[in-house]
């Protein structure tokens, strides 16, 4: 869409309009400490026909390839059917549904969205979506703070995604949150259980419980759950999707199920699109709802007895009191969850129960056909989904750039991260997949490391 700016005839018409004599005076109210004379990292502004070349060499830069990175960004296949319908225009310049009378189709679509994440989750009620599953993940530790209305402490463990662990961070800790780290087994990649102590539990107001790990391992979490039941801690799922269609649910984990699950809902139905968007979901029990943030919309019937929909409840600063109000989110990604709805209604609790096996049977035959390769070792022991962790005698950084080279995206560099691993990979598989990819990657592999 052509940016098209205005001339500074029209800005000083605008200005004289309300009554100022420049820009600057508009941001007066700031303090001068605040503000900052340039931005040398901005480059200089381009004309249309510049940018417009510019915009093209980057597109044409992500080339393809086989991609087994993985790590909270998940190709999987979308029928055709999806990006046909989500860029009708009805769709694609939805927005977020502010007030009650807002379009029927809006609100149908996001009851619809909810009720399928309740069912996926186990769980009793979902939200309209938020932005991305890290700060999905940070939205649930405030609204666990909210629930005890105890102590300020979160266990944190070191086994979830590094980006997700810095977004949360960067959000609780400027409310006086503290975040303790719990470490993880290095044998297996799952929450070292031996960490649980009282003392730990004593001041804190709730633990997240990730289903898998971003290593891929998955945890005990009948046991975790229960851990956290018997301190009176609120549990936190943090969960990906797709697995939940051969996992347990979350609302079934141990005897009472978790408080609150989230996470980032790419996987379903939304593409690998050079880094977004995304879409997080967060589920609770009914127990939990008048804390949960954003909205959500319920089914009803009119005065004629005819179904329709409606918001009913935006717990939200635009509505109430901003002291009451759970979150200063101000929308849902609208375009994403009705991607996702689509998604799951085409394909089904059977059809996704598929794409989960297919993606956990390729994992499989690739972490066996990679292991076979002399000097490359599987790390943990534990169970894994469709990620896996392996081990080179090599960089990792090299590895990738020379598999890169040859259109293979080999994986997550898990050594930044986690040093004391070692030079260790990161890599998933989905269903995406053939025998043929996977051959290729260790035929690649194999050379490279040879």
């Amino acid at each position: 869409m052509p940016f098209i700016p205005h001339t500074d005839v029209e800005i000083q018409a605008m200005l004289q309009t309300i009554g100022v004599n420049s820009i600057e005076q508009l941001f007066e109210e700031i303090p001068a400490d605040l503000r900052i004379d340039n931005l040398p990292d901005i480059p200089e502004g381009l004309s249309e026909m510049a940018l417009s070349r510019l915009i093209q060499q980057r597109a044409a830069s992500d080339r393809g390839g086989l991609c087994f990175i993985g790590a909270g960004a998940y190709e999987h296949h979308i029928p055709a059917v999806v990006p046909e319908l989500i860029s009708r225009g009805e769709f694609l310049t939805a927005y977020t549904p502010y007030q009650a009378e807002a379009s029927q189709g809006t609100l149908q679509v996001i009851y619809e969205y909810q009720s399928m994440m309740a069912s996926l989750t186990g769980m009793d009620v979902s939200n309209a979506s938020l932005y991305e599953g890290a700060s999905a993940l940070a939205e649930a530790i405030l609204m666990a703070v909210r629930i005890s209305r105890r102590h300020k402490r979160i266990l944190m463990p070191r086994n979830i995604h590094p980006y997700y662990r810095e977004v949360v961070n960067n959000i609780v800790t400027l409310q006086k949150i503290e975040v303790v780290e719990l470490p993880y087994c290095l044998q297996t990649g799952v929450i070292d259980h031996t960490a649980l102590t009282e003392e730990v539990a004593q001041a804190a107001v709730a633990l997240i419980i990730p289903q898998p790990n971003f290593f891929g391992s998955l945890e005990d979490v009948d046991s975790l759950t229960n851990w956290a039941q018997a301190h009176q801690l609120v549990s936190i799922a943090l969960v990906n999707p797709t697995s939940l269609a051969l996992l347990k649910a979350p609302g079934h984990w141990s005897e009472q199920g978790v408080d609150i699950v989230c996470g980032e809902g790419q996987s379903l139905g939304v593409p690998l699109a050079s880094g977004g968007p995304y879409f997080g979901f967060l589920c609770c029990k009914q127990a939990h709802v008048r804390q949960m943030p954003g909205r959500i919309v319920g089914r009803t019937v009119d005065l004629d007895n005819k179904p329709g929909f409606s918001l009913t409840l935006q717990a939200r600063e635009q509505h109430i009191r901003r002291s009451k109000a759970t979150s200063n989110i101000c929308t849902n990604q609208g375009l994403m969850v009705t991607a996702a709805t689509i998604y799951l209604s085409l394909l089904g609790p059977e059809g996704l129960k598929r794409v989960a096996s297919s993606s956990h049977q390729n994992a499989l035959l690739l972490q066996q056909q990679l292991s076979g390769i002399h000097s490359v070792e599987h790390v943990f022991s534990q169970p894994f989904f469709h990620e896996f962790v392996l081990r080179l005698a090599q960089s990792v950084e090299s590895v990738l750039l020379k598999l890169a080279a040859q259109g293979i995206q080999g994986g997550f560099n898990l050594q930044p991260h986690y040093p004391e691993l070692g030079e260790c990979l990161l890599i998933c598989a989905t269903e995406t997949k053939t025998a043929e990819d996977l051959a290729a990657y260790k035929q690649a592999l194999s050379s490279i490391l040879a």
